[in-house]
């Protein structure tokens, strides 16, 4: 539990750096990296690795003197390093020098991540993957492909999941790396969405080398190492607003203000219940925080992702409801490859982009068995799959 003294502590950390660097003189990288070095970027962490050993509750509290200022959070710059490598870098990588080497650059967002798990043959069944990794010395020679990679085409790191031992079960012949994507035998190429955009991406890996210091975990031990980075994927997924209105449903809102002449008492009824819905994810989102405060995140993620994914689905279509015929109107199918700073656009193409939440960040059926058997104790189901990876049939 935190102290008054160390939110007082967190508190004034902040305010330090928003007084000694100012964010709209300085140049971002540069305000991110006192942020780093004052302890802010992740409170939770140790000293020296941009965390002042707090509690992670307090997070917030330097989060909201930062917000002030009215700069991007560099979460939302970085999401992927933020929110999923940093953690497991901090947990797994096998000396303090490397966590500094990779944790600063990250935190000032000059070093973009991304996360080298799904394949076209194992999206929900991760740990089917069939990248390779071989020993090679004091290196690893990776080949493999690897699908819907977020932001790839601007990363410089990546978090990978392959296959070490093939003749062991599938969960247990995984190892986990961080890449370094301008590595000889690195190809990114774009995937063209629905909405026009390109923020996914293919990644060819043909014979990649990664010197084994850039090992997570123990060879064999991949699955475990994923584990923290997709508990924390879908805590930072799955999270709503902190405060009543924030979120998705902020949009269905503005647009029912903005068009009177398509109110109803049947739509009247559908908003409020969805703003309802979207109260009692914050509220459970808030719990789940709390929960992760004292034992990192757990299996009570999922509850926000799987709820998150299908509440915005329906909010945005109750939204393209509300624009009626106007909703069709979408113009904006453009080939482009997105960077992070881009606007969400209008609210067709957030209806578009919505119809992918159920799957990224692990499918809504994937979840709802997380929370059957890791949170309520029902059964598993049964397996075909345990023997050797080798010899289990695949598509």
């Amino acid at each position: 539990m935190s102290t008054e003294s160390e939110t007082a502590r967190v508190a004034q950390a902040a305010r330090k750096v928003v007084q000694e660097y100012n964010p709209h003189s300085v140049p971002l990288p540069e305000f991110f990296a006192a942020c780093f070095d004052a302890g802010l970027c992740w409170v939770h962490f140790p000293l020296g690795l941009g965390g002042l050993g707090v509690s992670r509750g307090l997070q917030g509290v330097a989060d909201a003197i930062l917000h002030e200022t009215g700069v991007p959070a560099a979460h939302e710059l970085n999401l992927i390093g933020y929110g999923m490598a940093a953690p497991t870098i901090c947990e797994h990588a096998q000396t303090e020098e490397l966590k500094r080497k990779w944790l600063r650059p990250l935190a000032t967002t000059e070093d973009i991540w991304c996360q080298l798990f799904s394949e076209p043959g194992a999206g929900s069944d991760l740990a089917g993957l069939a990248t390779s990794a071989i020993r090679d010395g004091d290196e690893w020679i990776v080949k493999g492909q690897k699908v819907w990679t977020t932001l790839a085409h601007r990363a410089s790191w990546a978090l990978l999941l392959a296959r070490t031992d093939p003749n062991a079960p599938k969960h247990k012949g995984l190892t986990y790396f961080v890449v370094d994507m301008r590595s000889p035998g690195v190809e990114t190429r774009p995937l063209r969405q629905m909405t026009g955009q390109a923020e996914f991406n293919e990644v060819y890996l043909n014979g990649v080398r990664v010197p084994d210091a850039h090992r997570l975990g123990a060879i064999g031990a991949g699955w475990q190492v994923a584990m923290t980075t997709l508990m924390n994927e879908r805590n930072s997924i799955g999270a709503s607003g902190t405060h009543r209105g924030d979120g998705t449903i902020a949009d269905a809102v503005a647009l029912w203000t903005q068009r009177p002449d398509r109110h109803t008492p049947v739509r009247r009824d559908r908003l409020t219940q969805l703003w309802l819905r979207s109260e009692a994810q914050r509220l459970t989102s808030q719990r789940s925080r709390a929960t992760a405060t004292v034992r990192g995140p757990g299996p009570e993620g999922s509850v926000d992702k799987l709820v998150g994914a299908e509440l915005n689905q329906r909010i945005y279509e109750f939204c393209m409801d509300l624009l009626g015929p106007e909703g069709l109107l979408y113009d904006d199918y453009t080939m482009r490859v997105v960077s992070p700073d881009d606007d969400q656009g209008p609210v067709q193409q957030r209806f578009l982009r919505s119809r992918a939440n159920t799957i990224e960040g692990g499918t809504s059926e994937v979840l709802r068995n997380v929370l059957g058997e890791r949170i309520l104790g029902l059964p598993g189901d049964l397996r075909a799959d345990s023997g050797p990876w080798r010899e289990v049939p695949r598509g």
